[in-house]
């Protein structure tokens, strides 16, 4: 039986990965009561029986959090953006050359951001494929529910006098200083961060992650690109579906609720799209972070999730 503590637990993220985990019958969940779930020496003593520890904190409580592990066995599976850049912790993105072996022997990964897994799974096979080059400029629109901005934005989102702006898409990250670019570029082997503009709407989950490319900048054409994902991306959690829409529109919610991900390319022999799709707490968070648990434990990486 493997022991299991999420610290955490109370937060969007922690909530849907304790709700997949309930269902499982070889994990043993260590919990903690409300008054103890923010005392250090409590949640020191749930790591050192935790075979397993997922962080579902903010960057900081996770940094603290990492450090009260220290002193523990426990493999720590971080869901905020505090150690995703730091060579001393293995990236949880599995779909990337040979992470998935690299994940299976560490005591330290850092779980991939949301926007940020849909931008690495659709360039960084065609950076490794000389397709696109590591030095390209490029852009990126996302499209994300609003279960994305954690408890606060939810309750703004869903209560009764919102304010009617609310009501249509808005965007963020004006400023270009968005927390998942410093990944998105690393993880993907380029050179430069992309224009990225995140756009958060009316509707609970989901994510559609957009990179337009002009053909005439690429090693290659849109058959190309096609092949190597259709190479890469044939796993139930990560899989390539050529051009598939709904009758000429691709809904960002049409993975919500589930732990996959869909990977399509659109346009013409100029212009190309690339798309990803999936659950911003799916593959975008929860679904990642027991995907990686499932790689440490040796068994199916599908195992409680919904794909």
């Amino acid at each position: 039986m493997t022991t299991v503590f999420i610290d955490g637990s109370a937060g969007t993220t922690g909530l849907r990965i304790y709700e997949r985990l309930t269902a499982r019958r070889d994990i043993e969940l260590i919990t903690l009561p409300d008054e103890l779930r923010k005392d250090k020496s409590a949640r020191q003593g749930a790591m050192s029986k935790a075979n397993i520890t997922f962080l579902c904190l903010p960057d900081d409580a996770a940094k603290e959090a990492a450090l009260l592990a220290g002193s523990t066995d426990t493999v720590v599976i971080d869901t905020s953006t505090a150690h995703r850049t730091l060579d001393c912790w293995t990236y949880g993105m599995p779909e990337l050359m040979g992470m998935r072996e690299k994940i299976s022997a560490s005591k330290r990964i850092a779980n991939p951001g949301c926007h940020a897994s849909g931008f690495i799974a659709l360039m960084a096979p065609l950076v490794d494929a000389g397709i696109v080059k590591g030095d390209e400029l490029l852009s990126c629109m996302s499209v994300t529910g609003y279960s994305g901005g954690g408890k606060k934005m939810i309750a703004e989102y869903e209560s009764e006098d919102k304010s009617s702006l609310l009501s249509a898409p808005r965007q963020y990250g004006l400023s270009q200083s968005h927390k998942h670019l410093k990944e998105m570029a690393k993880m993907s082997g380029l050179d430069n961060p992309p224009v990225f503009c995140p756009v958060v709407s009316n509707f609970y989950s989901g994510m559609e992650v957009t990179v337009p490319l002009f053909a005439s900048r690429l090693n290659g054409c849109i058959d190309d690109i096609k092949e190597v994902y259709r190479l890469r991306y044939h796993s139930p959690i990560v899989h390539f579906e050529d051009s598939s829409d709904e009758n000429g529109f691709i809904s960002s919610n049409a993975l919500s609720g589930r732990d996959d991900m869909q990977i399509s390319v659109y346009g013409n022999e100029e212009r190309i799209i690339l798309v990803s799709r999936f659950d911003n707490l799916g593959k975008g968070a929860s679904g990642a972070a027991i995907q990686n648990m499932n790689i440490v434990l040796g068994v199916d990486e599908t195992t409680g999730l919904i794909v």
